[in-house]
């Protein structure tokens, strides 16, 4: 059971990791210090939110109508950290 546990952790740390490059990416485009119009970012861009965004899509269903404000990446490292003590307690528990 530690080998499928350990591998759970990791897929956590990866998800955790490549929300956090979504957030800070769709900031860096909001305030212009990135160009949707170079290749590289836009294709960064496209598979972050190819990746992501079948996630969020079901979080915000889910979550009530904010002015202007995603909760949704929030709600998902919340639920990676929350993941995260679970397996990590069955693991070393």
């Amino acid at each position: 059971m530690t080998p499928f546990l350990e591998i759970l952790l990791l897929i956590l740390d990866i998800v955790k990791w490549v929300v956090l490059a979504h957030v800070i990416m769709s900031w860096l485009i909001n305030f212009q210090v990135l160009n949707l119009r170079q290749p590289l970012v836009q294709q960064i861009w496209l598979g972050l939110n190819r990746v992501m965004e079948p996630v969020f899509a079901q979080v915000r269903r889910v979550l009530p109508v904010t002015a202007g404000i995603d909760f949704a990446p929030l709600v998902v490292l919340v639920g990676v950290y929350a993941l995260r003590i679970v397996v990590m307690n069955n693991l070393y528990g």
